[in-house]
């Protein structure tokens, strides 16, 4: 026997709706969406599409409160429309909340888009999810907002690789509100506590000190030590680009893998990777957007005219406009690379060309003899 759709059943509950769809008030229209919530519950995993539609199209009528009362009815459920969680879960915060926070239709990706598409807010509750996973971790430490770090070292929970905890750690030499959470979080080890001891406060110091049982005098001793070492002027400026960590360029790899692979890679991330300063990030993602091998990138990062690097860029679609700040906050971090002074016209012309252009004029230029 053929299954029924349930929107199309007999009985009282079906006209019940049917009368409820042609009103217009507020309070029919939440009877609506709560009479077809229960209708997609009672049919399981095998609701049907037309359910679906019906529920997005309502969802996007309605106000604000009635998608409040949604978002907590649907915050646990298993059978919900996994398109309608994840319209909810970017919706206003108060509404997007306890999907955010509670729904296990949200996987990696979804909350991966979240973090890349959304509010503060809504990356802060993300990094409080119960539980969040070490892809979603990754992208919260590379975005490195300050009041979403701050909720992962809150959530004791989150699967924070030892490399990751060791980057909150460092983070919070300049980010005051890790500190506290760091101090008392079940991953923090004595390496860590050492280094986190130097940048907290006398109470936290001591906090730190029983925990470990540490000789706090010899740490006092160590960090006054590092301050007359920072004291020490620093060396002139070399005039050789700055060596790759090959430890953490991995690291960067597999993350732009990841965001890649999630489709959350777009030219906007390369923008903000090298206005933050993260070049190894930089070169990643803009070997993965263009198709090239990050060997070339770096070719171009190092070459001796910032050309090659406006064509890889202008393949992968960034706007001319950027280009010139970008390439600035490049050089600030790789001895002054590319090279080449004042940036010409020449260079921003390879804008102009269109990213097909662009693209196969750096293939070519980059096989070329230096």
């Amino acid at each position: 026997m053929a299954a029924v759709d349930p929107v199309h059943q007999s009985g009282p509950h079906a006209d019940v709706l049917l009368k409820l769809a042609h009103s217009r008030t507020q309070d029919d229209r939440q009877r609506l969406l709560m009479g077809i919530a229960d209708l997609v519950e009672a049919s399981g995993q095998g609701h049907s599409d037309t359910l679906s539609d019906l529920f997005l199209t309502l969802v996007a009528q309605v106000e604000r409160d009635i998608r409040a009362a949604l978002a907590e009815r649907l915050s646990e459920a298993t059978w919900a429309p996994p398109a309608l969680i994840n319209v909810l879960a970017l919706d206003e915060i108060e509404i997007a909340r306890p999907i955010i926070a509670r729904s296990p239709l949200l996987k990696d990706q979804d909350l991966i888009g979240v973090l890349m598409q959304a509010t503060i807010e809504h990356q802060i509750e993300v990094a409080r999810r119960p539980g969040v996973g070490a892809t979603v971790v990754d992208v919260i430490l590379d975005r490195s907002e300050p009041a979403v770090l701050t909720a992962l070292a809150c959530n004791q929970t989150a699967d924070i690789s030892e490399p990751g905890f060791q980057k909150l750690v460092e983070a919070s030499r300049k980010v005051a509100a890790l500190r506290a959470p760091l101090t008392r979080h079940p991953r923090l080890n004595e390496a860590l506590a050492q280094q986190l001891y130097a940048w907290v406060g006398q109470a936290l110091r001591q906090a730190i000190g029983e925990r470990f049982r540490m000789d706090v005098d010899d740490l006092d001793n160590a960090i006054a030590a590092a301050v007359r070492s920072a004291s020490t002027p620093a060396p002139a400026r070399s005039s050789t680009p700055i060596a790759v960590d090959p430890e953490r360029d991995e690291m960067e790899r597999r993350l732009i893998a990841k965001l890649d692979s999630a489709g959350q890679l777009r030219p906007g991330y390369l923008v903000r990777a090298a206005r933050e300063g993260r070049i190894s990030l930089f070169e990643n993602a803009l070997a993965i957007l263009g198709g090239y091998s990050v060997q070339d990138i770096r070719k171009a990062v190092t070459a001796p005219a910032p050309e090659l690097l406006a064509l890889a860029c202008a393949s992968v679609g960034i706007d001319r406009a950027v280009f010139p700040s970008m390439l600035a906050e490049i050089r600030i971090r790789t001895n002054g690379f590319p090279q080449g002074g004042h940036l010409d016209s020449s260079a921003l012309r390879r804008f102009d060309q269109g990213p097909e252009l662009a693209g196969r004029l750096f293939r070519q230029l980059i096989v070329l003899p230096e």
